[in-house]
């Protein structure tokens, strides 16, 4: 599966951006969709993710600013965030999983600063 990331962009602290994850199939087929961080000299990280049951998890240290929704009919999983920091400065990336096979997209640069 090919995955376009998209709706990055340099914004002030306190505001918000919504990423998108654009996948080149039905994302009903695909067994988890999640959301990652690399900020600069950083690990890459989870930021969240939505298996095939629908479910969407958000990991514990960004709940309330961070939203995963999936949208079936367009097949994107978006990620909306918001009450943005300077620490949220990373690389976004998405992966995704299907039948044990992993594919990422390419990444999309969100900045924060005054």
């Amino acid at each position: 599966v090919q995955l376009q990331a998209s709706g990055g962009g340099s914004v002030q602290p306190g505001q918000s951006l919504r990423l998108s994850c654009a996948a080149s199939t039905s994302i009903s087929r695909l067994n988890y969709v999640g959301w990652y961080r690399r900020a600069p000299g950083k690990q890459r990280r989870l930021v969240g993710s939505t298996t095939s049951s629908g479910r969407t998890n958000v990991v514990e240290s960004l709940q309330g600013r961070f939203i995963i929704s999936r949208d079936n009919a367009k097949n994107t999983v978006d990620l909306q965030m918001n009450s943005l920091k300077p620490e949220d400065t990373a690389v976004y990336f998405c992966n995704a999983v299907s039948d044990g096979v992993s594919s990422w997209g390419q990444g999309t640069l969100v900045t924060v600063s005054s």
